[in-house]
């Protein structure tokens, strides 16, 4: 258990005592002692945990929360001598300021668990998949799907980093209408490229890269193709174009620091019956109808406005069929939770989808969807629309060959992903304060420039006293570090990787205060060792954030 977890639970168990003797003494009446929240308050004055056990307990104790607290307070112990002072607050909270003693062992645990600092067993090895971008392959990725891609990789590393076993995995949209007309858009390409007077598609991929893709089949395959039976001729041309589409994507998704364990085809949904056969399942248990030569599932069951077709008229499967076949195989796959990365314009597909998987039997709840709102891109103060390669929106690629890896990562992940996002491409490129990539990447530069010096001649940790750093940087410095464990198993509960950018400024922030107020190199022999490992924590601290963040932990800048 990580220092502060074990504080919280100290706190809650000091609580319960305080109640069983206060019950004892005749001063509360209950059956049971409640369940009640030990947080950390907003406001510093508030104390550095709160407790709410009095206005749980006092309907049931027919007091006021009030005099419940007072209660509480007056038969703590504080046996470990953990407490400054205990106070009653506002409605009833209960707040309880520490002393620095329990600070004093976060550094040397920081010191020895180095690039592990952070890490847990809270998840206890459940198994969690989380799907993200899932682009179609018809193209080249987007800014959404950008922002999907940091957001999907931060959230498993950070899921991973709190004990679970995660899978990462990809959804290959190839099968359905979008492949219907990427190969009609290719085959008009082909044709125009041999001198065929051929309209285009009004449905069809008007993108540059499109005919940058026809151009290289046509190098491999010349004419060949010109006789060809019209169906056939796009089989083998979409055949070629989706491999080499995959293979762009899988290399910008690696260049931005993204691998995957799976890569999951729904033509094979499509070629192993799957859907049929999860129809087939729906339909036994009572939630398929059939109307107009269509089949219809009941979302409405399940909150939904309306129901939804999942076989047309015609017999085709709609997309809504082949992803309820996909969520089933990812349960029966073995996973506990299943993480989706989802556009927000894919809002109203949540409930009917999470109808679905309970219909099949599955817990609605095991199945998890975040959000993901738009992002805007800035030059000049002015929105970038346009890309030189594909006539469209600006890639990924080109976003990343234009500020790097680092910056573009850190700030598709800093804001929530329920929030939309201005990218301001001058500002990410800046080497200042104002830049927030910059400003944490700064201070881990300028910590490994400190520590340059004593390379080699580190005091150990058992030759240092840590009792000596009281100055208020110190101490709030040493709080900041002490928080991570728990930051990130909040944030993997909460599935918020933007918790972690924002603790990482917060760090730096604190420490660049430290660094301007308190000397490292002083002349006192034993605080400059205890604040050399002080510093050194905030190095480990910076660079195991920045790593579950996908941002590099430079040593000079």
């Amino acid at each position: 258990m990580n220092i502060i977890a074990s504080i919280r639970e100290k706190i809650r168990q000091e609580v319960k005592n305080a109640l069983l003797r206060a019950r004892q003494a005749g001063r509360l009446n209950f059956q049971q002692a409640p369940e009640f929240v030990v947080e950390v308050p907003r406001e510093k004055s508030h104390g550095d945990f709160a407790v709410n056990a009095a206005m749980v307990l006092a309907k049931e104790a027919r007091m006021a929360p009030r005099a419940i607290a007072q209660a509480i307070v007056e038969c703590l112990r504080d046996e470990e001598g953990l407490f400054d002072k205990v106070e009653v607050a506002g409605p009833g909270f209960i707040n309880f300021f520490l002393n620095n003693s329990w600070m004093y062992g976060v550094l040397p645990t920081v010191i020895k668990q180095d690039a592990k600092y952070g890490h847990s067993d809270f998840g206890r090895g459940q198994k969690v998949q989380v799907e993200f971008v899932s682009a179609n392959p018809t193209g080249l990725l987007h800014m959404g799907n950008a922002r999907g891609a940091a957001i999907g990789d931060t959230l498993s590393n950070i899921l991973a980093a709190a004990g679970y076993e995660v899978t990462r995995e990809f959804y290959i949209n190839d099968a359905g209408n979008q492949i219907e007309n990427f190969g009609k858009s290719l085959e008009a390409r082909y044709l125009q490229l041999f001198g065929v007077d051929v309209p285009f598609p009004e449905e069809g991929y008007h993108g540059e890269d499109i005919i940058e893709t026809v151009k290289k089949i046509a190098a491999e395959v010349k004419d060949g193709y010109l006789k060809l039976e019209s169906g056939l001729r796009r089989e083998l041309l979409t055949k070629k174009a989706l491999a080499e589409k995959m293979n762009a994507i899988k290399n910008d998704l690696a260049e931005f620091g993204v691998e995957y364990d799976v890569w999951f085809s729904e033509q094979t949904l499509h070629d192993s019956g799957a859907i049929t056969e999860t129809i087939r399942e729906l339909r036994e248990k009572g939630y398929i109808y059939e109307e107009g030569g269509a089949l219809w599932f009941k979302s409405t069951l399940f909150g939904d406005e309306k129901d939804e077709v999942v076989v047309r008229s015609n017999g085709v499967p709609t997309y809504f069929a082949a992803d309820i076949a996909y969520h089933k195989n990812k349960f029966e796959r073995g996973f506990d939770r299943v993480i989706d990365i989802w556009g927000a314009d894919h809002h109203g597909h949540v409930s009917r989808m999470k109808g679905a998987m309970k219909a099949l039997g599955f817990n609605p709840d095991n199945l998890q969807i975040v959000l993901m709102q738009l992002v805007r891109l800035y030059r000049g103060g002015e929105i970038v629309r346009m890309s030189k390669r594909i006539g469209r929106y600006i890639t990924l690629s080109e976003l990343v060959d234009e500020v790097g890896r680092d910056a573009a990562r850190y700030y598709f992940v800093m804001r929530s992903p329920d929030s939309h996002l201005d990218f301001d491409l001058d500002l990410a490129k800046q080497e200042s304060a104002e830049n927030p990539v910059y400003y944490v990447q700064y201070a881990h530069a300028r910590i490994n420039s400190i520590l340059k010096a004593f390379a080699g001649q580190m005091p150990a940790v058992g030759e240092v006293n840590f009792n000596l750093l009281t100055e208020p940087y110190e101490t709030e410095l040493i709080r900041k570090i002490a928080d991570l464990p728990e930051e990130i198993a909040g944030a993997a509960i909460n599935l918020e990787p933007h918790r972690l950018p924002r603790y990482a400024h917060e760090l730096a922030s604190l420490f660049h205060s430290f660094y301007n107020s308190c000397r490292v190199l002083t002349d006192d022999e034993e605080l400059k060792k205890a604040r050399l490992l002080l510093v050194d924590a905030v190095r480990i601290t910076l660079r195991n954030v920045l790593g579950l963040i996908g941002v590099s932990a430079p040593v000079r800048m």
